[in-house]
């Protein structure tokens, strides 16, 4: 059997730290029970471990209170939460012509309802800046939600240019962490970010099922949906506090003990993880420029995580992809990556691209096994 070489950590990162595993088996087998509900001993545990991992994501985030922080099911509920809990009819919202679906589809929802919005155009490697955001303002501008890092090449744009100009203006920033969080530098504070959100299972290196939303105190935000928090129980009303208003129902214990192993892991070293992901992704992106029928995308020049995107001709990418599992074992990922707008952006709305993507636990001969790889299947 083909030993599998892991390159899709852009989607959810494996393998996971022993640390991280270890913390869900020992929440699964000594106090799996609901948080936030009862007085009991267990219970008292389950939530003296949801308050470590904020404590964990504060340390990381730069966040001053843990009580700013609320835990979701992934990204795509946080940035729901964010954008749809605080536009109302009337508001203007900017994104840019990178984002994710999770950010396009929660935008064009809002336009149906009435919230003005515009698109701020990317250049050609797929980076956001001010000055393309800038003559998109109005009066009733009232948020631009940016992707911090790019699903599908890796472009790290700058927010805390961004951040500081909206800053000035009384603009909300969000900002979509998913690609992002524990692998670049986030300061909520530094980078000017008003509501940041997050996912558990990528660069946190965490479970599937845990992600979160900070929000600053300055931001009025409602909750998304109502129901039982353990708290107020006696009102018919929400709870107007964080983080109890944006979690209602039963909590993901063991996802989220198990995520704050992931976060401890990645703050004690997340300048090793970057440099490393980084070095080897700028490795294959070396190696795959000289193949012929490759084009790199969004590596001109700049700042790039662990992602290498690449177009193809001659062969589509969904092809490439399924030879690279079936017959060298290696795990990517073709096609779109949920992001319409970023396929226009970088003129691969035909085929989409294909995409590989480094975690801390890659190791050099992976760069080396998948160029190979590659040069093979592009010269049959």
């Amino acid at each position: 059997m083909i030993r599998t070489i892991y390159l899709d950590n852009a989607a959810t990162s494996f393998p996971k730290p022993q640390s991280v595993e270890k913390a869900a088996a020992r929440c699964m087998a000594g106090y799996c029970v609901n948080a936030g509900r009862s007085s009991h001993r267990l219970s008292r545990m389950a939530d003296e471990k949801i308050f470590t991992a904020r404590e964990e994501l504060c340390s990381l985030f730069g966040i001053n209170t843990p009580e700013q922080i609320s835990f979701t099911y992934n990204t795509t509920y946080a940035l729901n939460i964010g954008m749809k809990g605080v536009l109302k009819r009337g508001d203007h919202l900017i994104i840019s012509s990178m984002e994710h679906n999770s950010v396009l589809r929660p935008a064009v929802s809002l336009s149906s309802a009435g919230v003005e919005l515009s698109i701020a155009q990317a250049d050609k490697n797929g980076e956001i800046v001010w000055k393309n955001i800038a003559p998109l303002i109005k009066p009733n501008t009232k948020m631009v939600a940016l992707i911090h890092a790019s699903n599908v090449t890796g472009r790290v744009n700058n927010i805390r240019e961004i951040g500081l100009n909206l800053r000035k203006k009384g603009i909300i920033f969000l900002v979509d962490a998913a690609q992002s969080a524990g692998i670049v530098p986030i300061n909520v504070k530094y980078d000017f970010i008003d509501i940041l959100c997050f996912p558990g299972h990528k660069g946190l290196l965490g479970p599937s099922g845990t992600g979160g939303i900070y929000v600053s105190e300055k931001v009025n935000i409602k909750p998304y949906i109502q129901g039982g928090t353990g708290s107020m129980s006696e009102s018919r009303f929400q709870p107007d506090f964080m983080p109890d208003m944006l979690e209602s129902g039963t909590p993901n214990v063991c996802g989220i003990a198990a995520l704050s192993e992931g976060v401890k892991f990645v703050r004690n070293n997340i300048k090793e993880i970057a440099e490393h992901e980084s070095t080897l992704a700028d490795e294959l992106a070396e190696k795959l420029a000289t193949l012929k029928g490759v084009r790199l995308l969004g590596r001109g020049g700049g700042k790039n995580t662990g992602i290498v995107g690449i177009a193809l001709d001659g062969i589509p990418p969904a092809e490439a992809a399924y030879y690279l599992d079936r017959d060298y074992g290696i795990a990517t990922r073709a096609g779109f990556h949920c992001s319409s707008l970023a396929a226009k952006t970088l003129e691969t709305e035909k085929d989409g691209s294909l995409r590989f993507s480094f975690g801390p636990f890659n190791k050099r001969q992976d760069v080396e096994k998948a160029s190979v790889a590659m040069m093979n299947i592009l010269s049959r």
